[in-house]
């Protein structure tokens, strides 16, 4: 057996690990956290990029952009460790699933689009707060997140069957 084989399936065998596989509702609590954290990120990242593609133009973008994207942060907070703990329950195939791995780059993808977005335009939102078109540059991000967000979301689906 190859080391990243042995590993997985040491963190597999852990006591976390197999205590949530057992559990009659930790898992599932998990999925409903995990889940529902996917819902606040996407959601009002969603919202923002439906902003920036020229929806509720009279929404001044600089506030709605603090609103959302804290809540996006906020989703995180839920994502990361429900995904960790569920990541366990079943590292050796997931370690091994293309699909895992296809979630795993998306989600890099979002952040760099995430990144880029706020690098670039950070400094020049007020100037089309409202009633102003964002630049071609913005809503290409904005598209390029929408696409990205459901893919990881279509992909988390696919690892359930």
């Amino acid at each position: 057996m190859d080391k990243t084989a042995h590993w997985l399936q040491w963190i597999e065998n852990t006591v976390l690990a197999t205590y949530i596989r057992q559990s009659l509702w930790l898992y599932p609590g998990l999925e409903i956290v995990h889940i529902l954290g996917i819902a606040i990120l996407v959601g009002a990242a969603f919202m923002f990029d439906l902003r920036l593609l020229g929806f509720s133009k009279k929404l001044p973008i600089e506030a709605l952009g603090n609103h959302l994207l804290s809540w996006s942060k906020r989703g995180l907070w839920l994502i990361i460790p429900s995904g960790l703990l569920m990541f366990i329950t079943n590292a050796e195939t997931l370690g091994f699933s293309w699909v895992f791995w296809a979630k795993m780059a998306l989600i890099v993808m979002g952040g760099f689009n995430a990144l880029f977005f706020h690098r670039f335009f950070r400094n020049s939102r007020h100037s089309w707060d409202q009633n102003v078109s964002s630049p071609p540059l913005a809503q290409t991000n904005a598209c390029l997140s929408i696409i990205i967000w459901i893919s990881v979301i279509a992909c988390g689906r696919l690892l359930a069957y």
